[in-house]
């Protein structure tokens, strides 16, 4: 007996299925690995203020006394 998509409607129900799936599936591993690279206190190529301070000492932009206060500043940070 045919049904009214002319015997193709068992054949689209798992497709359909197995779509859904893979989706949700690569949906949660997207999601876990975002919220697992937000988690990480710092990314790969990005500086810290510590690193800015020390760059603008070594180019001579600030002095010795300005470069402690502010790395004493950034130690009381929570």
């Amino acid at each position: 007996m045919m049904n009214d998509f002319g015997g193709w409607g068992f054949g689209f129900g798992p497709m359909f299925m197995f779509l859904f799936w893979g989706v949700f599936i690569v949906g949660i591993v997207a999601l876990v690995r975002w919220l697992a690279a937000g988690s990480s206190p710092r990314r790969a190529g990005e500086k810290t203020a510590g690193d800015i301070v020390r760059e603008r000492y070594a180019r001579g932009e600030i002095d010795r006394q300005e470069y402690e206060q502010k790395m004493q500043d950034l130690e009381k940070r929570p």
